[in-house]
């Protein structure tokens, strides 16, 4: 049990951060679906770029605060900057999950499902790592 202790201090901000990287991407995947199963068409090429950005203005919004707070443990006070700095990285794994998704169903006609959850994979190691260097790092910190 000491091992596993050890193992989870060593490992807390990555574990961390993947336990809300899911809750994220559960947030991301219903809003998506909901989107083509209610109100937009999977099979428009427009309509499931729609959906993208609607969840990912939800997913991304859930994502600051939960990474503020218990992932990176900002004690920052400079919520604008980090704001803005949270969401241009994000605006920049958005367009990679566009260009996933309009190469994976538009292009190559594959499943959005299968092409959403590929580009959730390479956003969600994208997202840690801007997060990790730009917006709550600790050498950010350090300069405040």
């Amino acid at each position: 049990m000491k091992k596993v202790k050890e193992l989870y201090k060593k490992y807390e901000e990555i574990i961390r951060y993947l336990i809300v990287g899911v809750l994220t991407t559960i947030v991301s995947l219903a809003t998506y679906f909901i989107c083509v199963h209610t109100f937009l068409d999977a099979n428009n090429a427009i309509e499931i770029q729609i959906a993208n950005i609607i969840s990912w203005i939800f997913a991304v919004a859930f994502a600051y605060i939960t990474n503020r707070i218990f992932v990176f443990k900002s004690k920052s006070k400079n919520y604008l900057k980090e704001i803005a700095t949270f969401c241009t990285s994000r605006v920049l794994t958005l367009l990679m999950d566009m260009a996933i998704m309009f190469l994976f169903v538009t292009l190559l006609k594959g499943s959005d499902t299968i092409g959403k959850l590929i580009s959730q994979v390479v956003v969600t190691i994208l997202n840690y790592i801007f997060s990790k260097l730009f917006v709550f790092g600790k050498k950010k910190e350090s300069r405040k």
